[in-house]
């Protein structure tokens, strides 16, 4: 049986080099007392708060992201 290795978590970086550029992930936040939906890239930026969850997913859709909703 193999030796099991201490896991670590990955920086930004390193995840976004496991091939996932074209992905990004939409999550549910409280913006000021209102529900929205923040969409990040694979490497952690922020990209841009959407009203709503449909909204995000299809903008990002249509900049060639796939979204994965996240929480």
């Amino acid at each position: 049986m193999p030796a099991l290795s201490k896991s670590r978590l990955l920086s930004p970086q390193e995840f976004s080099e496991l091939g996932c550029p074209g992905i990004a992930y939409v999550k549910r936040v409280d913006a000021e007392g209102v529900e929205a939906y923040a969409a990040h890239a694979a490497d952690g930026s922020y990209l841009m708060l959407f009203a709503d969850r449909d909204l995000a997913f299809a903008a990002l859709r249509r900049h060639d992201l796939e979204p994965v909703c996240i929480q």
